[in-house]
């Protein structure tokens, strides 16, 4: 671990510019929780235990950060394989361990349950595997020049370690979690120095294959055919998106509701606090309803904005390095933070299809916070030890 020489050198290497939108990030998480807790009591409990919980797991997020923030580029370059190790048991376990009444609920075979407590492995392994893709990815790049069959090479490498991890995801009927998945792939992808020969047939075969599996779900034998890769809640997830007018009282209810909720906010909200429209599990995966319902549009936008500078300080962050290990690693956070809020809100507006994907920093549930957190650790390390690096090469593993 890099030696701090004095006080105010450790305060002068800690990334304020990405700590203060976080913590109003935070601040809208637990307003947003405790309306919802308030008119939803018999599902989320009362809003002094959600605010509790969500302040525990904030407590034990802050502390991880802490101590990730104590190992530099080389330490966690070293931790990466033992890590995605780690995870890859995880999401081995949970397909055996998992808690029968969530899986029933949700049609996933993807949380632990411990008494009270639920978690969902899968949040921690994202942190871990983008970690290991970005170890591979610098570790190619100093063995081998870029060249067509180098980059193939780099390519293969980049989805044979993203492989394990899809497999498990569908044995786990995760499909929304193994979106983020390959949402971080494409944005290391990007960075790796691939070659637009390589990257642009594979976006376009992506398209295609995307576009295509829409057009078979709209049809009846179309979904016949992708019944052996898809369970019949995400045909109704998929056709809910598409016309969500169509079965408001079912299918489609939650999304309504969300809808209703939102639009009811118009551009100033009803009022702090102020919800009358119930929408379905609001406190978590529809949590921008509550935002949009009683902050209205203006609130929402707000809220996006806070998002958006946050993103642009992690990609700021990203350029001021000169280490390639950390630039990957800053990559797949980002790309997993603005995937997460994009979801997020596209699904609360009918702009994507519904999935179980969580608001960062705001929707209520230690899993996907601890996940977001550890990110942030791994973008705050990068930070604290820029000058340790700054005019090496040595982190260029």
């Amino acid at each position: 671990m890099a030696r701090i020489e004095n006080k105010r050198d450790v305060v002068d290497r800690i990334a304020w510019n990405i700590i203060l939108p976080v913590l109003v990030l935070a601040l809208v998480g637990f307003y947003a929780i405790y309306v919802a807790c308030s008119n939803d009591e018999s599902n989320l409990g009362s809003p002094l235990k959600g605010m509790l919980t969500q302040t525990i797991w904030y407590f034990i997020s802050a502390a991880i950060i802490i101590l990730i923030m104590q190992f530099d580029a080389e330490q966690l370059n070293k931790l990466a394989p033992i890590a995605y190790g780690i995870g890859i048991l995880f999401l081995i376990a949970v397909l055996f361990l998992y808690d029968r009444h969530t899986a029933a609920l949700s049609g996933a075979k993807s949380w632990f349950r411990l008494g009270p407590l639920s978690f969902q492995p899968s949040e921690l392994m994202k942190p871990a595997f983008i970690l290991m893709e970005a170890r591979v990815v610098s570790q190619h790049n100093q063995t081998y020049e870029h060249n067509f069959r180098n980059d193939w090479l780099l390519l293969g490498k980049i989805l044979a370690w993203m492989l394990p991890v899809a497999i498990l995801l569908k044995l786990q009927n995760d499909f929304g979690t193994m979106l983020v998945f390959f949402a971080i792939v494409g944005g290391i992808m990007l960075v790796s120095g691939i070659t637009w020969k390589i990257i642009m047939p594979f976006i376009v075969f992506v398209a295609v294959f995307g576009t295509s599996i829409i057009l078979l779900v709209t049809t009846d034998w179309g979904q016949q055919i992708l019944s052996h890769w898809f369970s019949s809640y995400q045909f109704n997830r998929i056709n809910s998106w598409l016309d969500p007018s169509s079965d408001t009282s079912s299918g489609a209810y939650q999304l309504w509701q969300s809808m209703k909720a939102i639009g009811s906010g118009m551009t100033l909200g009803n009022g702090f606090g102020s919800v009358a429209v119930y929408v379905p599990v609001r406190g978590s995966d529809m949590i921008f309803s509550v935002i949009g319902e009683t902050l209205g549009f203006v609130g929402s936008v707000a809220v996006i904005l806070i998002y958006l500078y946050l993103i642009i300080q992690m990609v700021r962050n990203a350029f001021e390095t000169r280490n390639a290990f950390y630039s990957y690693i800053s990559t797949g956070i980002i790309m997993m933070i603005l995937f997460h809020v994009f979801e997020n809100i596209g699904m609360s507006i009918d702009l994507l299809p519904l999935t179980g994907i969580p608001l960062p920093f705001i929707s209520q549930g230690g899993s996907a916070l601890l996940g977001n957190m550890i990110g942030l650790g791994l973008i705050l390390s990068m930070k604290f030890h820029n000058k340790d690096y700054m005019f090496s090469t040595a982190g260029d593993f």
